[in-house]
């Protein structure tokens, strides 16, 4: 019986030995996506595959890294593609290299703007998230003892982003049930997805409203509404009369919590990469060990951080 054991053990290893999974994401300088590759190396060693890293800025090289992986007789791939509309051919590439697909972060959708149900996904349950920060808005509000109606609210917005959308609208919905005026919500469209874009967005939005002295902020990340914060400052408003609230847990929402002085960035809601880097290559190896297909579809959530408890909530996250 131990012989037999002994073989089965040293079958299991061989076996892994054999697996080689890719991770392919869009923005390989991004911590967020550093992160994620740090936790799948944890999966790899625990498990003893080989995990094969690759950046794909542009769908070519999405498309390419495919065909690499299928060189190297990979037998699955994670991929957060910088394109979601590349879900048919990256899906027909991945079946021409006998890969197994899955997707994180960013789902893929067909031609008609449909999410591709047959592909696993890991995701951010962006209108959650959203509604996380409606709520600690709506608290601050309240504890500050402001006037709801009196008060103003920055949606900096990146609408040609889904992900963007649900999350400022998870907001929105939470503020209008706890009494927060519509035409008090203001959108500050961005030209990309940066501090400055947003700055020079939710300045014009302040400049309209010259009347409205106390203001919140949402938008699709911390640099979003970091732009936001800093358009307040430009204009004069105290860090007092400012409720701002980012979503991402960033370097630079953590450096925002570190000043001195509290501004008017009031928290961010922090999403962990440790199950998308992690869960998913641990998912996609059992995939390929075992046939064990993942769920289709899992979504994921975020806690919020405030300059108080931001220590604390990264070290429960995995993050320090």
């Amino acid at each position: 019986m131990a012989g037999a054991m002994s073989v089965l053990v040293v079958s299991a290893v061989a076996a892994a030995a054999d697996v080689k999974i890719g991770f392919v994401v869009k923005q390989p300088e991004e911590p967020w996506f550093q992160d994620e590759w740090k936790f799948a190396d944890i999966a790899a060693k625990e498990k003893g595959f080989t995990l094969v890293k690759i950046a794909a800025e542009d769908g070519e090289k999405a498309l390419s890294a495919l065909d690499n992986l299928g060189a190297q007789g990979a037998q699955g791939v994670i991929i957060c593609t910088p394109d979601v509309k590349l879900g048919p051919g990256l899906v027909a590439r991945a079946n021409a290299n006998q890969l197994k697909l899955m997707t994180v972060d960013d789902r893929l959708v067909n031609s008609k703007g449909k999410p591709l149900e047959n592909v696993p996904h890991m995701g951010i349950s962006a209108t959650k998230i959203g509604e996380t920060v409606g709520q600690a808005i709506v608290d601050q509000i309240k504890a500050r003892g402001w006037n709801m109606k009196e008060v103003g609210a920055i949606r900096v917005s990146y609408d040609q982003l889904p992900t963007a959308k649900d999350r400022v609208e998870g907001a929105i919905s939470v503020l209008k049930q706890n009494g927060f005026l519509a035409q008090n919500i203001f959108d500050a469209p961005q030209s990309k997805t940066d501090t400055e874009a947003a700055l020079n967005a939710a300045t014009v939005v302040l400049n309209k409203n010259p009347g409205i002295k106390k203001w919140v902020a949402f938008g699709l990340n911390d640099e979003a509404v970091l732009g936001a914060v800093r358009a307040t400052e430009v204009a004069g408003l105290k860090a007092t009369d400012v409720v701002a609230v980012g979503i991402g847990g960033s370097d630079a929402a953590m450096n925002e919590f570190k000043k001195p002085s509290a501004t008017g960035f009031y928290g961010s809601v922090i999403i962990s990469p440790k199950r998308h880097g992690y869960e998913t290559t641990i998912n996609m190896y059992n995939w390929v060990i075992a046939n064990k297909e993942p769920e289709k579809l899992i979504l994921t959530s975020g806690k919020l951080a405030t300059r108080d408890t931001y220590k604390d909530v990264r070290k429960e996250l995995g993050l320090q």
